[in-house]
């Protein structure tokens, strides 16, 4: 038997939430970038230790996306991004969170809250790096190759969102000259 649970929080539940992020930051200013990646990732390690429901899995598996933005350098995060998702993060290195994480089913409520909350405020970042890694494993295969032996950057990666982008705006432009949609350039004739 499973149970449906909804959870609603209000603006007042979510500024708990936002001053335990702002105290986690204020805790791992100190720390490198490679210190708060590690103290994240430490969660992920632990989990498995635990018997935790399966929402809470759900989030910490969008819990390693950020911490993949970070640290893939194929995919070589600007630096203000960066920081953005390493601001997230610091609430997974501080190993004080709101709910420890050795209470039985609950303890990782936080932190599934807490990546939810992240998950929102970094969307274009987590969308953009998933479109990167859907491109990486399709250059793989396409050149029959493991992905983790390709050498792909994002540069690769946005000069082909960039070639297609201009090949849509070209397909457009001839089916709107001749294909019959009664608009004709009258500046630019083909002939």
């Amino acid at each position: 038997m499973s149970l449906d649970l909804t959870i609603q929080l209000d603006d007042e539940d979510l500024e708990h939430f936002v001053q335990a992020m702002q105290r986690a930051q204020s805790k791992a200013s100190g720390l490198s970038a490679e210190a708060v990646v590690a103290a994240a990732s430490k969660l992920l390690v632990n989990v498995p230790t635990v018997k935790i429901p399966n929402f809470v899995k759900d989030r910490l598996e969008k819990l390693d996306s950020m911490i993949q933005l970070v640290v893939d350098e194929g995919y070589a995060l600007p630096d203000e991004d960066r920081t953005r998702v390493l601001s997230c993060l610091a609430y997974f290195a501080d190993p004080h969170d709101i709910i420890p994480d050795s209470v039985p089913v609950i303890g990782f409520l936080d932190d599934a809250i807490m990546i939810e909350l992240c998950v929102r405020e970094l969307k274009p970042e987590i969308d953009a790096y998933g479109d990167f890694t859907r491109y990486r494993q399709q250059e793989a295969t396409r050149r029959g190759v493991d992905v983790t032996s390709l050498k792909t950057h994002r540069v690769d990666w946005l000069e082909t969102r960039r070639q297609e982008a201009h090949d849509s705006m070209r397909k457009r432009r001839r089916e709107g000259y001749g294909g019959g949609g009664g608009w004709a350039p009258t500046l630019f004739r083909m002939r």
